[in-house]
């Protein structure tokens, strides 16, 4: 498989940014990153802008021309998330790896940045909580996912490697809502278990998730109305 990559800005492949804008861009990303660190170290409740600002080495008022609070530094989060299932989606309509491997590379790959900081999890959580607007914000980063997620599936299922006799959209749901769960079950403990959760969790769903030949459906159909299997 090839490695995943971020995808670059149409502004940034074609004219590339100028001075002030490369200056303004590692500032947000210095922002960016000691936030996380200190979301991390201290929780999000207990960080302040200032805390945040000062560990970036950059005046309070520079953060506001970057980030509206503390909590959209969250969406920033999503949004680097989202561009990674992006690079994902687009490298595997051009990979012949198996959809189950490539899901569990991906599972890797969305959780290790949250597997450094299991209290930027539990601060994703507080701020979908907290905040509306954040959580607006959120809801449409996960819409985004959710539909690149779907076709995802919906190739599995046209490679005949999933199940067919659901959506693709409901199978995409079930898949990211056994990551997030996992994720934010594994957010209490914050130990070295992360990796063996989700690998765990996707060995059941990936069963869950394969082919039924006519008489597996027939005997799932039984069970599920209660008959004798």
């Amino acid at each position: 498989m090839r490695k995943l990559s971020s995808a670059p800005s149409p502004r940034a492949a074609t004219h590339g940014p100028d001075r002030r804008q490369r200056r303004s861009a590692e500032i947000r990303e210095k922002l960016f990153r000691a936030a996380l660190k200190l979301f991390g170290e201290k929780g999000l409740a207990e960080t302040t802008v200032e805390d945040i600002t000062n560990a970036a080495d950059v005046g309070k008022g520079t953060f506001f021309n970057h980030f509206p609070s503390k909590e959209h530094i969250l969406i920033a989060f999503g949004e680097m998330q989202l561009a990674k299932l992006q690079a994902a989606v687009d490298d595997f309509r051009h990979s012949k790896e198996l959809m189950p491997r490539f899901l569990r590379t991906l599972s890797v790959r969305m959780t290790e940045e949250s597997g450094r900081a299991p209290d930027v999890v539990r601060a994703i959580l507080q701020a979908n909580l907290s905040s509306s607007s954040v959580r607006r914000a959120m809801k449409e980063n996960h819409n985004r996912a959710h539909s690149l997620m779907t076709q995802l599936v919906q190739v599995g299922q046209d490679r005949g490697e999933f199940r067919s006799d659901l959506p693709a959209s409901e199978l995409a749901h079930v898949f990211r809502q056994t990551v997030f769960g996992t994720l934010l079950m594994w957010s209490v403990y914050g130990d070295a278990t992360l990796p063996e959760r989700i690998n765990t969790a996707l060995n059941v769903l990936l069963t869950g998730l394969a082919p039924r030949d006519a008489a597996n459906l027939a005997a799932l159909k039984r069970q599920s109305q209660g008959a004798p299997v």
